[in-house]
């Protein structure tokens, strides 16, 4: 059996994760601050220790193999652990600190949340942020991150769930598709539009609509029209082009409305069953949540309680 210092197996072992985590030996290395053979030469030590695989390369692509994945699924949480209680005791002793990682849907953190980062940072200037805009939902825990804002109903219960701000689903067209096809004046006049939406499977999707003046008064209609994608960005895109009659939460449209380029349809009725309601800032559940978390925390409260 082969001997080795433990002490220097932790090394190994957290550059792995990190690789992981970039999924790029150049990158990864980057992030560390060291050379890319360095780096490699350090995985290869791990896995003749190992003894078995930990990485596939290829030339134009790393990914973990199955031994490789249930390590780094195993250990990622303990570093993480680590890493919050270090940044713990320097929040007792000194200035807010720290990197703050997060992940947000790709329409509220480009429109909504970016705009505004620097202002926070400016206040906080030796907090790190990083952020991953994506639309899939991710593990906080196993991949390592502080904060999620999600727009959704459904929270899982292994994190803190806190409101961020109200939404609503909205429909929305650009001035030259009205001008062509003409306004809506009731849900059942979409049968006769084109209009824009989320795939759900092969069917065409059904709007629900609620009479605001008469809320008992409830409508479903059959929508169809030439695009359907899963990303609110694109969907607004299609509208700003005069594709359409596009379902978008608010937040994805505000900039457009308030820039004249897209004016709302049937604001009379409100949307049913089409978004969530509300978005949430979740954090995992630790014994000790940094101080940086906890301001961004209140920040994105403040800054967000009204869209």
């Amino acid at each position: 059996m082969k001997t080795f210092k433990t002490d220097a197996l932790w090394h190994h072992l957290y550059w792995l994760t990190v690789l992981a985590e970039q999924k790029s030996f150049t990158q990864a290395a980057d992030r560390l601050e060291v050379s890319k053979s360095a780096f490699s030469q350090k995985i290869k030590e791990l896995e003749t220790l190992a003894g078995v695989a930990l990485v596939s390369r290829t030339t134009r692509s790393v990914r973990l193999t199955a031994a490789g994945e249930k390590l780094v699924s195993e250990i990622t949480p303990h570093f993480g652990e680590i890493e919050r209680s270090f940044f713990g005791i320097l929040d007792m002793t000194g200035s807010v600190r720290g990197l703050i990682r997060i992940t947000a849907p790709v329409a509220f953190a480009r429109q909504q949340l970016l705009p505004h980062l620097n202002d926070f940072l400016n206040s906080y200037p030796e907090v790190r942020i990083q952020l991953e805009v994506e639309d899939r939902i991710v593990p906080m825990v196993n991949e390592g991150f502080d904060i999620a804002i999600r727009h959704s109903d459904k929270l899982p219960e292994t994190s803190i769930a806190l409101p961020l701000c109200e939404t609503r689903a909205m429909l929305v067209a650009s001035h030259d598709y009205l001008l062509r096809h003409g306004v809506p004046h009731d849900p059942q006049a979409l049968v006769d539009h084109d209009c824009l939406y989320y795939p759900r499977g092969t069917e065409l999707p059904r709007w629900n609509f609620e009479n605001i003046a008469e809320p008992d008064q409830l409508i479903s209609i059959n929508v169809k029209g030439p695009l359907a994608t899963n990303n609110s960005e694109s969907i607004r895109d299609a509208a700003l082009s005069g594709m359409g009659i596009a379902m978008l939460p608010d937040f994805s449209a505000a900039l457009a409305i308030q820039r004249g380029e897209l004016k709302e349809v049937l604001s009379d009725w409100r949307i049913v069953d089409a978004f969530a309601s509300k978005i949430w800032i979740l954090r995992p559940y630790t014994r000790q949540t940094p101080r940086a978390v906890t301001i961004f925390t209140q920040w994105l409260q403040a800054r967000f309680t009204q869209i």
